[in-house]
């Protein structure tokens, strides 16, 4: 173990330990940097405390904990252990854990000075997965506040640098030299002309006649691996072992996976991006790399994550290219041009960038923190998605109004659960059957049938062994004794985490619309299409499909839903514009969302109930529906140039989007009366939008962007403001004379735009520059004027000259 590249550098790595709170280590696959560097730290350094290993993987963190323990003859739980969800091995002599990310998060949360812990090891770090970033937020956050003596290392085959060194400026960065053996790297782009599956079955099962040795397949998704082992199945020898990896396997069939073939066999482990990292699989001297991935990116409309098929980065390429240097000279053939590798990204975002943040920020309030730029971020979580996981918390009920946690979002957060599955289960109270139901149904969701029924009935009527373990797990976190699941609490339980995810049957083949507005699809002929109305917690959105997918679903009765869950529905008036009357029409609807339960028209709605619902119909069909006089309309250009030329002053935003959110400020006050489209149209809009200005804003504006401008001659004329090029004055160029400069707004900034005209009140000149206009260009106009209107006067020097009028 001691010719491991990475062994070559520990002298280096010990001393930066020692030295400095944060260390990088960049180590290319291969190198034992997962599974023989923890060891050599321990061993020799003087740390008092024990060393976390955090894995990104649950199949990775015990594969590495194996094989740690096996160099000291030992089993997981004595001096090397590990912790991941529904599995803990360690025990009073552990002084090495290998965690997975969750876990590290929940041992931060329950104690934040890490008593008795000297050194985190964050393992892959390159991946950026959502739970590794917090993780290194939250430990900076410590190492700042809390334990200065506490030591952090970030370990990668890949690391970016570049940025690492410049958010952590004194951590030394160590480089270890590349993998035991050479890796020859073919480019190769597939057919065209073949389907996917089988241009990637044609060049493995031809690779596997020409070399020798085991082959490790990279692919995108379940789906493609299940379909090219049985394409591979017909063409490939008796001598070959087909072997499937991908994280939702079970245990034992990853294990086969990662285990070296019989004697005198070959195998081709079939794998998604699992394999990339950390986990050794024995004997592989052939890799293919498909170059594609499936990856997630969270919709903000629709709150699904969408899984989309994508070229991974060329950190990927070079990842999938080492695992066939591990023990032997090894091949690599990319199924992609050596072209498109070349323009590929260098790394993958951030899993923080495309994610879902509803957990990191529930995870985030528990730690007090209720602004992200308070911590240390490589990528700092975008706004839009905080705001989207601030909503759905809210309406969880684990934050109040003002954002902060309630006690049942504290509760919540303690359960390290997926806030949806955490809500379930908190809402299932003390009541032992409901206990058991929820964490049989959280067991169910976490990690659900690959193809089985799509009907949670089924799942309740034949529960697993692992959904089983699972569930104890989970009542003895909640503090509730065991008892038997009841399939009559599922609805109520549900509607408390997924009120969303109630859908109704629109139209045929299989198509249901959402509480939150979205379309989702059954296959045509699923047993479950015969339900009008279904609960379905689990979707799947992929690819550039318009609906999701639903992948389990509970049948609803109704009736029985409005008297279990009379919380979830809502008295809402609305308004519609009725086209066969040619007016507006009030409806008193009962809805779940977006659905509607019952509807019936109002003849006189009261006020209170009318105006919201008739600004909510502007909101829908937009600000047009309002009657913009010219009036009206200057005044939104005036305070949109406002905003641009006096930006010092807070003025209020005049945009659609921001009139639309506001109209209950400016538009509401000046309903009294109105309560049809007729009335909606009389409303003075100057005078409702100066609702949005205090008077002293009214007066800075009328002073700084004045609707009139007076002329030498006393004549006072309209300006014409635009938001986006400078105001106009429109004027006989003789009731200018006497005017040496060019007249501006906004404190002089602005110069106005002069339209000089005749008499006959034609455009003679256009400049925005009058002293320049009398000396330059002056006398060509004056003689063309003279011979057109010789009883007018054209004066030779019109700047000093007495204005007229005539």
């Amino acid at each position: 173990m001691s010719e491991l590249p990475v062994s070559a550098v520990l002298p280096a790595l010990l001393t930066a330990l020692q030295q400095a709170p944060q260390v990088l280590l960049a180590a290319p696959t291969g190198a034992g940097k997962s599974t023989w560097l923890p060891l050599q730290i321990l061993q020799q350094t003087d740390f008092s405390g024990r060393i976390l290993l955090l894995e990104p993987r649950r199949l990775a963190a015990r594969n590495v904990a194996q094989r740690l323990a096996e160099q000291l003859n030992q089993q997981p739980g004595a001096t090397v252990g590990y912790r991941m969800r529904a599995e803990t091995r360690v025990g009073p002599d552990t002084r090495l854990e290998v965690v997975t990310e969750g876990i590290l998060t929940r041992m931060l949360q329950q104690d934040p000075m890490l008593e008795g812990v000297s050194l985190v090891i964050l393992d892959e770090f390159h991946e950026r997965s959502l739970q590794a970033d917090l993780a290194l937020a939250l430990l900076l956050d410590v190492q700042q506040g809390l334990r200065d003596d506490l030591k952090i290392l970030l370990m990668s085959a890949t690391l970016d640098n570049q940025r690492l060194s410049a958010m952590l400026p004194a951590a030394p960065v160590i480089i270890s030299e590349g993998r035991s053996f050479p890796v020859e790297r073919r480019f190769s782009a597939l057919p065209t002309h073949l389907r996917f599956d089988d241009a990637v079955a044609r060049e493995v099962s031809q690779l596997l006649r020409d070399e020798s040795g085991s082959l490790l397949l990279f692919l995108p998704g379940v789906g493609e691996i299940q379909r090219i082992k049985t394409l591979l199945e017909e063409r490939t020898g008796s001598d070959v072992d087909l072997c499937p990896l991908y994280g939702a396997l079970p245990l034992s069939e990853q294990q086969r996976a990662i285990l070296p073939a019989a004697s005198g066999r070959r195998k081709v482990v079939l794998a998604t991006n699992i394999a990339e990292t950390s986990l050794t699989i024995e004997g592989i001297r052939l890799v293919v790399d498909s170059g594609l991935e499936r990856s997630g990116s969270f919709d903000l409309r629709s709150g699904l994550t969408r899984l989309q098929t994508q070229r991974i980065s060329q950190a990927s390429m070079t990842q999938r290219a080492g695992r066939a240097g591990r023990l032997e000279p090894g091949l690599c053939l990319h199924l992609i041009s050596k072209e498109q590798a070349e323009r590929a990204a260098s790394h993958a975002d951030a899993e923080i960038i495309n994610s879902d943040l509803s957990a990191l920020w529930l995870e985030l309030l528990q730690w007090g923190c209720h602004d992200v730029s308070q911590l240390t971020w490589l990528d700092q979580p975008p706004s839009s998605a905080l705001q989207a996981a601030a909503e759905l918390l809210t309406s969880l009920g684990a934050c109040d109004a003002s954002g902060k946690l309630t006690v049942k979002g504290r509760r919540m957060a303690q359960l390290g659960s997926d806030p949806r599955l955490a809500a379930l289960m908190i809402d299932a109270g003390s009541n032992a059957e409901r206990v058991a139901t929820a964490t049989l149904l959280v067991a169910i969701l976490e990690e659900p049938p690959r193809n089985g029924s799509s009907d949670l009935r089924d799942c309740f009527q034949r529960v697993q062994p692992h959904w089983q373990r699972r569930a104890r797990q989970l009542q003895r976190r909640l503090g509730v004794g065991a008892a038997q699941a009841d399939s009559d609490y599922l609805l109520p339980l549900l509607m408390a985490a997924f009120p969303d995810r109630l859908a109704r049957r629109r139209g045929q083949q299989g198509r249901y619309q959402l509480a939150n507005g979205i379309g989702v699809q059954l296959d045509d002929d699923h047993a479950l299409t015969r339900y009008e109305w279904l609960l379905a917690p689990l979707l799947l959105q992929s690819g550039a499909q318009a609906d999701a997918r639903i992948l389990q679903a509970l049948p609803v009765d109704i009736d029985q839903l409005t008297q279990q869950c009379p919380q979830a529905i809502k008295s809402v008036t609305a308004v519609e514009w009725d086209e066969e009357k040619g007016t507006l029409r009030a409806w008193r609807r009962q809805q779940i969302g977006a659905l509607v339960l019952k509807a019936q028209p109002q003849a006189k709605p009261e006020p209170e109930e009318l105006h919201p619902a008739m600004l909510n119909w502007i909101r829908e069909k937009g600000l047009s529906v309002l009657n913009w006089t010219p009036e009206a309309e200057q005044l939104r250009m005036r305070l949109a140039c406002a905003a641009q030329w006096l930006p010092q002053e807070e003025w209020p935003a005049s945009d659609d989007q921001s009139l639309l959110a506001t109209l209950e400020r400016w538009l509401l006050p000046m309903m009294d009366g109105v309560r049809d489209l007729k009335g909606l149209r009389q409303i003075n809009l100057a005078n409702a939008l100066l609702q949005l200005l205090t008077w002293a804003q009214r007066q800075r504006l009328n002073s700084a962007l004045p609707t009139h401008y007076t002329v030498p001659t006393g004549s006072r004329l309209p300006l014409r403001y635009d938001a986006t090029l400078p105001p106009v004055l429109a004027v006989k160029l003789q009731e200018m004379y006497g005017e040496a400069q060019n007249p501006c707004v906004a404190d002089g900034r602005v110069p106005l735009v002069l339209e000089l005209l005749s008499p006959a009140r034609r455009p003679l000149q256009i400049t925005r520059d009058l002293a320049a206009f009398w000396r330059g260009a002056w006398p060509q106009v004056q003689k063309e004027m003279k011979g057109r209107y010789p009883k007018h006067t054209w004066p030779d020097n019109p700047a000093t000259t007495p204005p007229t009028r005539k």
